[in-house]
């Protein structure tokens, strides 16, 4: 239901360096490991909490996307650290291979995901989950079925997004977890208008990140965050093989129990880049204000923009944003 219409804040087009920010510090985990063995190591910082019928939110894609998170590192993570887990999707806003229920089989099949159950929570139904301290929304529309689990891994590709200018963990269950008609259409509209892009930059992140926080509020303590900074184009895995080509360098993954730390961190490490390589991403988000996704998670007290890095590659130290992509190579496609 939407809620008396405010005008959003400003500023989504600038990013604010880590100095002037204000606030406590969380932890935030990073690797270099672009592996399956990476991904284990680090998800083993943060899933200490996740326990009962686990969700692992990620973007499946469209039929053979090229830059979806390898299906062998999750079929890992999920025989070594969360045997019985299921993958959680919902069907997509937009007419592709992901429209239906039907459709969404089959392209799950196409990508490989068959080695543990797959949920298309919205199958079933919706159900509203509320919104706490939201100006556009009192709740919102989700794939039913999420009321099925007690807690949720949000494991996210870190990339470009044509709208949402990037997509971290708060477009990951932000979008992920609404369902395909109604909650992705209260995010993506304006009211009186079924036009997907007749809405305001910032308007459009702001819903988005209310209805990641009904997420984050509804598994509380249950819940924890990787992105994995791999293949990160400027288009969102939504649009498969239509996607730019890749040009900004590979990473590594982060992980935190806090979703703004995670997406902030990962932004920051885009950022300290040299500019030639982070160029295309940067232009990306700061054309969309794809910062005000992150504003606005503060806002919300959805968590802290300040964190100390703790480099689990080499004994668990801290380090700085320029040691972390100190050596990081061009990306060769």
């Amino acid at each position: 239901m939407e809620a008396k219409k405010i005008v959003p804040g400003k500023g989504g087009e600038r990013y604010v360096p880590y100095g002037e920010r204000k606030g406590n510090e969380s932890i935030v985990y990073f690797t270099r490991d672009l592996s399956a063995e990476g991904l284990c190591r680090i998800y083993e910082r943060v899933g200490a909490n996740l326990s009962g019928k686990v969700a692992i939110k990620l973007h499946t894609g469209e039929k053979n996307g090229p830059n979806i998170i390898p299906r062998p590192w999750v079929k890992k993570l999920v025989e070594k650290d969360l045997p019985g887990a299921v993958i959680v999707e919902t069907n997509t806003y937009y007419e592709g291979d992901r429209y239906t229920t039907e459709q969404h089989r089959e392209t799950l099949q196409v990508n490989g995901w068959n080695f543990c159950p797959v949920d298309i929570m919205d199958e079933d139904g919706t159900v509203m989950l509320p919104v706490n301290g939201g100006k556009w929304f009192t709740e919102m529309s989700m794939g039913k079925n999420i009321l099925n689990y007690d807690s949720l891994l949000a494991l996210t590709h870190f990339k470009g997004h044509v709208q949402g200018g990037f997509g971290g963990s708060n477009k990951n269950l932000g979008i992920g977890c609404a369902d395909g008609r109604i909650g992705k259409g209260m995010i993506h509209t304006t009211p009186g208008s079924e036009d997907l892009w007749d809405i305001q930059k910032e308007e459009f992140m702001e819903k988005m990140t209310e209805s990641a926080k009904a997420v984050v509020d509804h598994f509380g303590k249950k819940i924890a965050f990787v992105n994995v900074l791999r293949n990160m184009s400027v288009s969102c895995d939504c649009e498969g093989c239509a996607a730019m080509p890749v040009v900004t360098p590979n990473i590594g993954m982060v992980a935190s129990l806090d979703i703004l730390a995670a997406d902030q961190a990962s932004m920051d490490l885009v950022y300290a880049l040299e500019e030639k390589d982070h160029a295309d991403l940067v232009e990306r988000i700061q054309s969309r204000h794809g910062h005000r996704q992150l504003s606005y998670m503060k806002e919300l007290g959805m968590g802290n923009d300040r964190y100390l890095l703790i480099d689990i590659d080499h004994e668990d130290q801290r380090i700085s944003l320029k040691e972390a992509v100190r050596d990081v190579k061009p990306f060769v496609g």
